[in-house]
């Protein structure tokens, strides 16, 4: 029987090999999956969900951090890079076009005044104003109170097209928020928020310099999101990106596992976990895979907004844990 069973063994061994699932780095080497053999293998784990334990935990964490998104996007970081014991990386939902919130302006002195102008998602941005003339405080409130009746909700070329009727001043003002907001529109990505580097240090594919050092320089030259993205992502689901089927040669030696989340067309972002072909796919599947949810759950409250049905499996579980 043991003799049957090692040639049965054998024989699957060399249809795997001649089927491209496993391959030999040497001739007289042990077969290694190829990455043709990891990707069958993350197929076949893509619907795990995480254990309810763990889901409880995560939520239970970010039930005890402070109702702000950087918060929420530090600890994200931090649990993937922990469960997953690879390099995370988790980029600041943006949206489509950044739309106006609030705007309040503080006068520094008589022709001078610092403009606060927040934006839907949480993000403030600050500048400051000269004046022709003297302008006092009470005149900037009710200038401002003006612009966020007018404003609230729009993004900058539907206020550029709306017929508010603006004083010389105003105009300047509102001149000054839209520059702020075509800014806003036109950066590419924010610093990512990552962690994990060090578990890399113990890992055998990085302990060469050779190998770190175009990794290193991704990350020095900020480039790495740029890298990691795949040309196409099918909604918040999680998108598995093995060895070659990347598309920076650089991290051609690696997997990405990542997902979007937030609010479709409106305030998106990044979510996943960068490692070498032999990663624990499970792990982090579910992991990516429920932080995302966890994470949209959020920014729909941020914004005030309903997620799409699909979404909200984490928002219920949050509720219960709540």
């Amino acid at each position: 029987g043991l003799e049957v069973s090692s040639a049965t063994i054998r024989n699957e061994m060399v249809r795997l090999e001649d089927d491209g699932y496993i391959i030999r780095p040497h001739h007289a080497a042990g077969s290694i999956p190829s990455d043709k053999g990891y990707l069958y293998y993350a197929g076949t784990v893509k619907d795990l969900e995480l254990p309810l334990a763990e889901q409880r935990l995560i939520n239970h964490l970010f039930h005890q951090v402070e109702e702000d998104l950087e918060e929420w996007l530090s600890l994200a970081v931090e649990l993937i890079a922990q469960r997953v014991q690879n390099v995370a990386v988790v980029t600041t939902p943006k949206p489509i076009a950044c739309q106006f919130k609030h705007v309040e302006m503080v006068s520094l002195q008589d022709h001078l005044a610092l403009v606060i102008l927040v934006l839907h998602g949480a993000k403030v941005r600050q500048q400051l104003i000269n004046f022709e003339q003297a302008i006092t405080q009470e005149k900037l409130t009710d200038i401002s109170s003006k612009l966020n009746a007018a404003c609230t909700g729009l993004t900058g070329p539907r206020i550029l097209v709306k017929n508010i009727e603006l004083s010389p001043t105003e105009q300047q003002i509102i001149d000054c928020l839209l520059r702020i907001m075509n800014t806003e529109d036109k950066r590419a990505y924010e610093e990512p928020y990552l962690d994990g580097f060090h578990f890399w240090l113990n890992q055998p594919e990085f302990s060469t310099g050779q190998r770190m050092a175009p990794l290193v320089e991704l990350f020095e030259q900020r480039k790495l999101v740029e890298a990691i993205l795949p040309d196409e992502m099918d909604g918040h689901s999680v998108k598995v990106i093995i060895g070659k089927d990347n598309k920076a040669e650089v991290i051609q030696g690696c997997s990405v596992v990542i997902s979007r989340y937030g609010l479709p067309d409106e305030a998106v972002g990044t979510i996943g976990v960068i490692g070498p072909t032999r990663m624990p796919y499970a792990r982090a599947i579910s992991t990516i895979g429920y932080l995302a949810s966890v994470m949209s759950t959020l920014v729909a409250e941020l914004y005030g907004r309903e997620l799409p049905r699909s979404d909200k499996q984490a928002g219920n579980e949050q509720q219960a844990e709540g």
